[in-house]
């Protein structure tokens, strides 16, 4: 005897129909049933959307190219998931994937879609999204199978994928240098260490560093660090990277946290070009700083556009670079372009935080509530005397405070490439799209902590949400390009483009469901040439 049973998937909250046929065991002597599933049941209609039947090739069979021809008639969202296929065409991600990862590609790209449509939603809820969404693989990628998929990901894989990606445009622009600290739960990975967090989470922590077109605005490549390598350090660790892609003619794009001789020497060892930020301390500005600091605040320097003044030019790096096998050390002149500036709004902002800070000091002298981890501030810039009768008096140092107030308003950077200051200043405020970048990771992408228990999971992890990086950063720059940030968030667009439908008939062609002016509108400003519709 055959029934049908309803069984709800408790995680994806999709409801199956299996077929249920009883028959007697006579070695058991008791009735025994056998299930099959014969479709999901559609939440509208209530209608059994029957399963795809798997066929395996017989040998020597090839399967033809192109696209799966549809096997089963559906209704699914469409309008999204189009736009992720385009902007995997126009990178060429889709291309270099299919070339690095034949086997499973099509799975990498669909759980890339589905973390960056589903904001911060579990893998767990795959399969309800991947029944509703017309997508790259195609089925459903149950949990077990995910974590098996990002176990195969191999790194020789993924170097060939940075390569690939790099020669579509590393020799084109220059490329922001940035990391990151994502807190682990778990003590079974090598690389999770107690460092300096930069979310300040009482956690062990991996650092990742990543690599981010300027002009592109779409990061290419990336690394996992131990959690407790500063960022100083992290660079070396780059440039010894950069050998295994091949990449040439690399132009690297760096903070102040990353600035130090031996970090500059091995930038010009590796034939890089490189822009960074310097402190003022450092003799090489100091010494400039205060041969120009008067000239450089004329009118005739000063940038309307960016309201500050600005002045370059060239001086000489000494270059060492030591010779462990011959013993011996190289010194030389390197030509490099210090660029200064002064911002007057900089200026106040940071005097109007200063006199804050002294005033706070100041009190807790007065009221004889001392901080321990403010006495060397105390000592520098206040003296202070006490007597019977006049009780405590604060006076402060005013050649102390002037000196301190001395530099305000003023940064610099430096390049043995770039030139001209304002250039240089373009280029180098570009590069806070790595911080916006390490944002998606950590928020949207759900990797501020990392739960994984295997380093072949992590890799895996890592890369497919690096993947989806890429899709999110594309369309960033192009909301940012048509000013759609002022109407819209990113969500926002990817909702509106989401509820498209598409049908699926056996035999006949994709049909597009009815598209609005808007989202018409929306795909011709994201650059991206909207589905022939059914109108």
């Amino acid at each position: 005897m055959a029934a049908v049973i309803y069984q709800t998937n408790k995680k994806t909250g999709i409801a199956y129909a299996y077929e249920s046929i009883s028959h007697w065991d006579k070695e058991k002597q008791q009735s025994r049933s056998k299930r099959k599933c014969i479709g999901r049941v559609d939440p509208g209609t209530g209608e059994i959307i029957p399963t795809r039947k798997r066929t395996t090739p017989t040998v020597g069979e090839r399967k033809k190219r192109g696209p799966v021809p549809v096997t089963w008639t559906a209704r699914r969202f469409y309008g999204a998931t189009y736009l992720l296929d385009r902007i995997g065409e126009d990178t060429g991600v889709t291309e270099d994937l299919k070339a690095c990862f034949p086997r499973s590609y099509r799975q990498i790209l669909s759980i890339a879609y589905y973390l960056i449509l589903e904001d911060k939603n579990p893998l767990s809820r795959f399969p309800r999204w991947a029944a509703l969404h017309r997508h790259p693989h195609g089925e459903d990628i149950p949990s077990q199978r995910s974590s098996e998929i990002f176990a195969s990901i191999t790194e020789e894989s993924m170097q060939r994928f940075f390569r690939c990606q790099g020669k579509r445009r590393v020799d084109r622009e220059y490329l922001a240098y940035d990391s990151t600290s994502i807190s682990s739960y778990s003590k079974c990975l090598r690389q999770v260490h107690y460092g300096k967090n930069k979310d300040h989470e009482l956690l062990a922590q991996i650092n990742l560093a990543l690599l981010f077109g300027q002009q592109s605005r779409l990061p290419f490549y990336y690394r996992k660090l131990a959690g407790n390598i500063p960022d100083v350090k992290t660079l070396r660790k780059l440039l010894s990277d950069m050998n295994t892609p091949g990449y040439e003619k690399i132009k690297v794009v760096l903070d102040r946290g990353f600035f130090s001789a031996a970090n500059i020497n091995d930038l010009y060892r590796h034939h890089m070009k490189f822009l960074i930020a310097a402190k003022l301390s450092l003799k090489l500005v100091t010494t400039h700083l205060e041969t120009v600091r008067d000239t450089m605040r004329r009118w005739t320097r000063y940038h309307q556009a960016y309201q500050l003044y600005t002045f370059s030019l060239p001086v000489a790096w000494d270059y060492v670079r030591e010779r462990p096998r011959k013993s011996d050390t190289i010194k030389a002149d390197r030509r490099m372009y210090l660029h200064l500036y002064y911002s007057p709004e900089r200026a106040l902002e940071d005097e109007n935080a200063f006199n804050s800070w002294m005033a706070d000091l100041q009190e807790e002298l007065v009221s004889d509530r001392r901080h321990p981890d403010h006495e060397r501030h105390y000592a520098k810039y206040f003296e202070v005397r006490s007597t019977p009768v006049r009780g405590t008096k604060v006076i402060a140092k005013e050649d102390a405070l002037a000196a301190a107030k001395r530099n305000y308003g003023y940064f610099a950077l430096v390049s043995n490439e770039i030139k001209d200051a304002v250039e240089a200043l373009e280029i180098y405020r570009n590069k806070d799209l790595v911080e916006k970048a390490f944002d998606n990771l950590k928020e949207r992408l759900n990797l501020r902590r990392v739960a994984v228990s295997s380093e072949q999971s992590l890799d895996g992890k890592l890369f497919v949400q690096f993947i989806a990086l890429i899709f999110l950063s594309y369309i960033t720059k192009r909301m940012q390009d048509n000013n759609l940030f002022k109407d819209y968030t990113l969500q926002a667009v990817l909702d509106d483009l989401d509820v498209i439908e598409c049908f699926e008939v056996p035999g006949r062609k994709l049909q597009v469901g009815e598209t609005t002016k808007r989202q018409m509108d929306l795909y011709a400003k994201l650059g991206i040439i909207p589905p022939a519709s059914l109108q």
